[in-house]
């Protein structure tokens, strides 16, 4: 359902109010750019093998954009937006159409669908090249409650005919919410104020729109708001980590900045945008970064498995890039990204400060583990989550605000609105752009520089 429209007014109009949201008077430790986002109480965050499928017996129509692994899962990790779908709606769930431009791929994976027990969601499935070519062969049973956007980022995000999936969704089904995948876009820098555009047409049509930063959803995650909620904290840095391991990434177009907007705005986004849910809005101006490149002795890599050769070297991936900057609260942040380890493990961790605390979390993204150190004592606590599932919570939170008519103010609230997510995009160009000049200062200082007489 849309929002009303008296909630535009409101900066958090994108979501539910909470028992969690920063009370209306700020005390002497706050400000107006404090950290405060939208939160969850932890507890309400359950497995999705506890929990049974959303009552109701009506058909939940939905349109599938995509048809590759964020939609339909691979062995490459936990992603499958269609597999969260089926176990929330259960027998309610109807995919109405599935939309790519790979015919062929489209129809393999909805035969496999309609091998199994979920059948019923799917035996009815069309697939369409485009969204306009199923507006064009819809019926008025076809419309849809929901429109799920897991194309690529290059398709998305602008205002461009064939890169404006947002606009044309809103076009041809006003008021119908939308879920899109992270990030926002990844066109060149150039194209920024468009994403900001499209944020702006979402915002001032009351459409519901959720953005895939699952991480904001983990168990783990919400218990470090409320911790910080519940003490009154103001956060005084945030440390990000996040090295990958090179080894197991053999799709040649990630090594390519040209095409895959390079590892901070592609693989990065996540922990940027954790980043800044917890540091709060970030002072762009203020943003310094330096990379290691695939030029330089320490950034030669031995297990590659694509032919890096075969890449311009101006769209080679930096190896390594450390960025820092302000937030607009008086907070420092920081992130690192490695392109440096072997095997299949990333190795990923974020630190939160506050007076007298210490937040520190580990492996988000398989087993997260959060250690806490508190005043009154250097020991830290450990508090384990296993089996936690942030993308079916995501998707969960999405359906119950969409089956929220009466706008009941104890429905969980969406985490990432697309203006939001369009910041944490910003962030993400800003740090490489930044990255990028200095490299190119120190190329220029170089060659400016003469050779010592022999």
């Amino acid at each position: 359902m849309s929002r009303r429209t008296s909630e535009l007014a409101s900066p958090t109009a994108f979501r539910r109010p909470s028992a969690l949201d920063s009370p209306t008077s700020l005390s002497r430790r706050q400000s107006t750019v404090d950290s405060r986002r939208p939160s969850i109480d932890p507890s309400r965050l359950v497995r999705m093998d506890k929990v049974s499928h959303i009552g109701g017996t009506d058909d939940f129509n939905v349109v599938f954009v995509g048809a590759g692994n964020i939609m339909f899962g691979s062995d490459e990790g936990p992603w499958n937006h269609s597999f969260r779908f089926e176990h929330k709606l259960g027998p309610r769930l109807k995919v109405v159409a599935l939309i790519d431009p790979a015919i062929d791929r489209a129809t393999a994976v909805l035969q496999k669908k309609c091998d199994t027990f979920v059948r019923s969601a799917y035996e009815h499935t069309r697939v369409f090249k485009s969204l306009e070519e199923f507006v064009r062969n819809m019926s008025k049973k076809d419309m849809p409650r929901a429109v799920i956007v897991g194309s690529p980022p290059m398709f998305r995000g602008t205002i461009q005919s064939g890169r404006d999936i947002e606009i044309q969704i809103m076009k041809y089904f006003p008021g119908v919410a939308m879920f899109i995948e992270k990030p926002a876009a990844t066109g060149p820098a150039s194209e920024l104020p468009e994403a900001f555009t499209v944020a702006k047409a979402i915002r001032e049509s009351s459409t519901l729109c959720s953005v895939g930063y699952m991480l904001r959803y983990l168990r783990a995650v919400q218990m470090m708001k409320q911790i910080i909620h519940e003490n009154n904290l103001t956060v005084m840095a945030t440390i990000a980590r996040y090295a990958c391991a090179y080894e197991a990434i053999a799709k040649p177009d990630w090594w390519d900045k040209s095409k895959s907007a390079g590892p901070i705005v592609e693989q990065g986004t996540h922990f940027c945008d954790l980043s800044r849910y917890f540091g709060g809005e970030v002072d762009m101006s203020t943003v310094s970064a330096h990379s290691l490149e695939w030029d330089e002795n320490a950034g030669q890599l031995s297990k590659m498995t694509v032919d890096e050769t075969a890449i311009p070297p101006e769209n080679r991936i930096p190896r390594v890039t450390a960025a820092t900057w302000k937030y607009d609260s008086g907070a420092v942040g920081s992130f690192t990204h490695l392109v440096a380890l072997q095997g299949h493990d990333y190795s990923c961790e974020l630190e939160v400060y506050a007076d007298g605390y210490q937040l520190k979390l580990v492996n988000p993204y398989v087993q997260p583990v959060l250690y806490i150190r508190r005043p009154g004592s250097d020991m830290e606590e450990t508090h384990r989550f296993p089996d936690d599932d942030p993308f079916f919570s995501e998707i969960s939170v999405l359906i119950d605000n969409i089956e929220d008519i009466e706008e009941d103010p104890d429905t969980a609230q969406i985490l990432s609105s697309f203006e939001d997510a369009c910041k944490t995009y910003e962030l993400t160009w800003t740090i490489r752009l930044a990255a990028e000049r200095n490299r190119k200062t120190k190329k220029d200082a170089e060659t400016a520089t003469p050779a010592p007489e022999a």
